[in-house]
């Protein structure tokens, strides 16, 4: 076997994201994921809410008030999201923190969408930034699609006092927990006539604050789900097309650069599907296809990531529709295979690269999924293999990849099956190929006694040699 490499991995040409868990959908764990996806995404979204003044909080809104007469999904007092158990006299054992864990141990950053009464205290504020820090480099999206009028943040306050609210949560997040990274998602440029971006005049400042622009585009939107049907001639729905929607956020993208003065930022899509209430699952699948398709053959460079909204939804939103049988159960839509296509594509796909030698005892690296060092082995490959497995003796937590597929090892897993790589892609022939191992938290946080670059790295070591054992030919056959 040759030498061991070091190897880094960095950003995709467009990153991908994923939306897991909302008021459409439970929160579904990220080994099934994985095994589904067959690769991690760049960010799992979490979507929470904290409206802690409220007398029905901390109950999820929907469930406290079951019997309620509501006929729209945010007619209730605060935004029927999961509820933020941390913050000022919180916990950080509870929701969203149990999730943020999975998402980093399995090599992906969070990114936490959070709704807040802009009444709250920068004590309030502080406690949350607080909660974050331990997370690495995470995303933090405050009081999203503010330039709407559905979350409840914006029945209580003037656009003008969201914006404020942003702002001052923004500057207090660079204080307490540096290493988070704010996305601002407003309206953005809404028609192919407007030149300006929906309520420039209140949000130009936090424009110029945030680390990030985002906005959200549904190419097609049942937003009556769930109190309707959505059906030919009703008012519930709207309907776009790819071209049309890519347009608008590019526009929106050089809306936002030239409010910041010509200085580029980050611009992202946080939410992105097609609703298949509104245009069937088989056009649903074509539809998404053929935005990814512009954003590759554009070569748009300005885009640096989207997040698919959802894995698993109640309604037609998801990769899986929830069966209502058993809401831990997933029926997978055609658009599943097509999303799969599409994040294995080189353009939306991390960047792993060899950078030297490296030998055993090993110190790997994980800062994020867009820089992380890790290793690679190399594997030479007579043949398609019958057998592939891998063996560790220390328990350690591992992401590692072969073939194109990715799998995880948690602390106390000893042998990984690694066969899947080759289902789907078998080798034609014989062929070198390397086993690329990166080193996520375990705990799924950073850990502060590792130094002054604790919140934005986490170093591990492996001690030895793993055992692969590959074979390319059953063990036995009787005739």
């Amino acid at each position: 076997m040759e030498e061991i490499k070091k190897i880094h991995i960095g950003p995709a040409k467009c990153a991908v994201d994923m939306n897991d868990g909302s008021e459409r959908g439970e929160y579904v764990n990220q080994d099934y994921i994985l095994q589904a996806m067959g690769r991690p995404h760049r960010c799992i979204n979490l979507m929470y809410c904290y409206y802690p003044f409220d007398k029905e909080w901390p109950g999820r809104i929907s469930e406290v008030m079951k019997d309620a007469d509501v006929s729209f999904q945010w007619d209730y007092p605060y935004d029927d999201y999961f509820t933020y158990k941390g913050g000022l006299g919180g916990t950080t054992e509870d929701e969203p923190f149990t999730c943020m864990r999975d998402v980093r141990r399995h090599g992906q950053d969070v990114s936490l969408t959070l709704t807040i009464d802009p009444a709250v205290t920068d004590e309030h504020l502080i406690a949350i930034a607080k909660d974050l820090r331990p997370f690495g480099r995470m995303l933090l999206r405050i009081n999203h699609e503010a330039t709407g009028n559905w979350f409840s943040f914006n029945k209580r306050c003037t656009y003008q006092e969201v914006a404020d609210f942003y702002v001052r949560f923004h500057k207090i997040i660079k204080e307490y927990a540096p290493n988070v990274s704010t996305i601002l998602c407003i309206g953005g440029c809404e028609s192919a006539d407007s030149d300006e971006i929906s309520k420039e005049k209140e949000f130009t400042e936090a424009v110029r604050a945030t680390d990030i622009w985002s906005v959200d585009k549904y190419i097609s939107l049942h937003y009556g789900w769930p109190f309707d049907v959505a059906e030919k001639g009703g008012n519930s729905f709207t309907v776009d097309n790819a071209e049309n929607v890519f347009n608008m956020t590019k526009k929106s993208y050089e809306r936002f650069k030239y409010l910041n003065g010509g200085i580029d930022k980050p611009m992202v899509m946080s939410e992105l599907n097609a609703d298949g209430d509104v245009v069937g699952p088989y056009e649903q699948a074509n539809i998404v296809k053929a935005f990814c398709d512009k954003v590759k053959n554009e070569k748009a460079e300005w885009l640096k990531a989207f997040t698919f909204y959802m894995f698993r939804d109640r309604g037609r939103l998801g990769l899986e529709i929830e069966d209502p049988n058993n809401p831990e159960v997933g029926i997978p839509q055609p658009e599943m295979k097509v999303y799969r296509d599409i994040i294995h594509d080189e353009y939306f796909s991390p960047v792993i690269e060899e950078t030297g030698e490296a030998q055993f005892p090993a110190k790997m690296r994980w800062g994020s999924f867009e820089d992380s060092d890790g290793i690679a082995i190399p594997i030479h490959f007579d043949c398609n293999p019958t057998f592939c497995e891998v063996t560790f003796e220390e328990e350690i937590n591992l992401m590692m990849e072969i073939n194109g597929r990715w799998f995880y090892k948690s602390p106390k897993a000893k042998t990984i099956d690694l066969m899947s790589a080759f289902f789907e892609n078998p080798l034609k022939g014989e062929c070198d190929l390397t086993l690329k191992i990166f080193a996520p938290p375990a705990s799924g946080e950073n850990d502060p006694s590792q130094g002054e670059d604790w919140d934005q790295n986490y170093y591990s070591v492996i001690e030895k040699m793993p055992n692969i054992r590959v074979r390319f030919e059953p063990v036995a056959l009787k005739n």
